[in-house]
C-alpha cells in the first residue's frame, strides 16, 4: 500500500468531488477541509504592486521564494518582472531553477559535500541560470573553491555582512574585506558583491542599527570596487518584507560604485497576511511617500478554510484545524467570514475569537447570541505566511466565490 496515495488521495486537502455542472468549490465541501487557499485577485495585486515599487525605486526585485516554495507563484513573479528568485538552501535553488528562474540568489552559506554536489549538478543542468550563494568565512570559501575547481566549475558568491548577535555574516567590515581579498585568490570562486539581511536586528527601535548596517555595506561596496575584487556587475542586496523602503532610501542617498545593482528580497508580500506583515506594511506606508504614490496596497491573499466540528458548551466552538495546518508563532489565525451550506452568514469582526490551538483543534470563544453550528465553515486569516505554506503539499488558487482555479503544488 502507498500510504501517501490511497484511492487517489495524495494530500490532506484532496478534492473528493468534481461536479460536471460547476467548478470545484471550497464552500460546498468538494474538498477535504481544512484547506488553504490563495485568492487570485489579491495574489496578482501583490505581485504587481511590489514589482511596481521596485521599478519606481530603480532597484531589482528577487522575491524570497522560501516563503511559498510554490513553482506556480515563482513563474508568475518572474513573468511580471522579478530579476531573480531568492532561496535559502540548495534544495530550494533546485525548485527555483526547475521553475524557470533566470537567476537564483541563495542568500545563505552552501556547506556540506552533498549540498555542493547538488549545486554542481544544477550548474550543469541549468547553464542559463545564474546561481549565487553567500560566504562569511575563509573555511567555507576554501572548501567551496576546492570542491568546484576540482570539477572545472566556478561558484559565484556574495560576501555576507552580519551583525553581532545575529545569524550568519562577517561581524565587521574589516573581516569582510579580508575575506573578499582571500576569495579573489581562490580558483573555484568569483566574487560578485555583498549580501545582508537587516531583519535579524530586533532592538526596541531597530532603525538606527538597520541604517548603520546598510551604510556599512555601501562603504564595503566602494572598497571592493576600489580594489577591483568584484568581477563583472557589483551586486548589493538586502531587504526583507519589513524594511525594504529604508534599504532603498539609505542606498540611494549613500555613495555607491558606478553601475552597482541594488536588489531587494521581500518574500511575505506575495500573499501578505492579517498580522505581523500587515503591521510592517502599515509602517512602510506611513513613512514612504513613494509607496503611497503607487496607488493601492498589499492585500491579504492567504486564507485557511475550516469546519466547526464541535460546539460543546455555550460561548465555545472547536474548529478542525490546528498547529499542523497553520502558523501560530506570530498570532493565532482569526476568523473573517462564516458560511453555512455554501451561503454567507452575517459576520461581525470580533464576534468569534481564536483563543487556543492544539495539533488538530482550534478553540474559539463566541460572543453571546452567536449562532454557530457543527458543520459550518469559517474562513481564517493568518499571521506569518511562511509557516502556513510549509504545512501543505497543495494550495488552491481561488476566485472571489471560492471556486478552484488552479491546484498549486508546494515543494518543501
Amino acid at each position: 500500500m502507498k500510504y501517501h496515495d490511497v484511492a487517489g488521495v495524495a494530500h490532506k486537502a484532496a478534492i473528493m468531488h468534481r461536479p460536471d455542472d460547476r467548478p470545484v468549490n471550497l464552500l460546498l465541501e468538494d474538498v477535504c477541509l481544512p484547506a488553504v487557499a490563495v485568492k487570485s485577485q489579491s495574489l496578482e495585486n501583490n505581485i504587481t504592486w511590489m514589482q511596481r515599487y521596485a521599478d519606481a525605486r530603480g532597484v531589482s526585485l528577487a522575491p524570497h521564494g522560501k516563503t511559498t516554495m510554490t513553482p506556480w507563484i515563482f513563474r508568475r513573479q518572474t513573468a511580471l518582472g522579478a530579476w531573480a528568485i531568492g532561496v535559502g538552501s540548495a534544495w530550494q535553488a533546485s525548485v527555483a531553477m526547475q521553475s524557470g528562474a533566470r537567476r537564483v540568489l541563495m542568500v545563505n552559506q552552501l556547506v556540506g559535500r552533498a549540498n555542493m554536489q547538488l549545486v554542481s549538478r544544477l550548474k550543469n543542468d541549468y547553464p542559463a541560470c545564474h546561481f549565487f550563494c553567500c560566504v562569511d568565512s575563509e573555511a567555507n570559501a576554501s572548501a567551496l573553491s576546492t570542491f568546484f575547481a576540482a570539477r572545472g566549475q566556478r561558484l559565484d558568491i556574495l560576501i555576507e555582512l552580519g551583525v553581532p548577535g545575529g545569524r550568519c555574516g562577517c561581524r565587521s567590515s574589516e573581516e569582510a574585506e579580508a575575506l573578499a581579498e582571500r576569495v579573489t585568490t581562490l580558483p573555484g570562486l568569483t566574487l560578485h558583491g555583498i549580501e545582508l539581511y537587516e531583519g535579524v536586528i530586533h532592538d526596541e527601535d531597530p532603525r538606527p542599527r538597520v541604517e548603520q548596517l546598510l551604510r556599512d555595506a555601501a562603504a564595503l561596496a566602494l572598497s571592493f570596487s576600489r580594489h577591483q575584487w568584484v568581477k563583472g556587475e557589483m551586486i548589493l542586496t538586502g531587504a526583507g518584507s519589513s524594511w525594504y523602503d529604508v534599504v532603498c532610501n539609505i542606498w540611494h542617498e549613500t555613495p555607491l560604485p558606478d553601475g552597482c545593482r541594488l536588489v531587494i528580497r521581500p518574500g511575505c508580500y506575495v500573499t501578505h497576511d492579517g498580522g505581523i506583515y500587515q503591521q510592517a506594511q502599515d509602517a512602510v506606508m506611513a513613512r514612504d511617500p513613494i509607496a503611497c504614490g503607487l496607488g493601492g496596497d498589499l492585500l491579504s491573499a492567504l486564507e485557511l478554510i475550516a469546519m466547526v466540528q464541535s460546539v460543546p458548551e455555550p460561548g465555545r466552538a472547536v474548529v478542525n484545524f490546528g498547529k499542523r495546518d497553520s502558523a501560530f508563532d506570530a498570532g493565532l489565525p482569526q476568523p473573517v467570514a462564516h458560511y453555512r451550506q455554501g451561503q454567507a452568514l452575517p459576520f461581525t469582526p470580533g464576534a468569534f475569537t481564536t483563543v487556543d490551538i492544539m495539533d488538530q483543534h482550534a478553540m474559539l470563544t463566541l460572543v453571546p447570541g452567536s449562532e454557530v453550528q457543527v458543520g459550518d465553515i469559517l474562513v481564517f486569516t493568518t499571521s506569518h505566511p511562511c509557516l502556513t505554506f510549509d504545512k501543505w503539499k497543495m494550495l488552491f488558487l481561488i476566485d472571489s466565490d471560492y471556486n478552484v482555479l488552479e491546484e498549486m503544488e508546494t515543494c518543501f
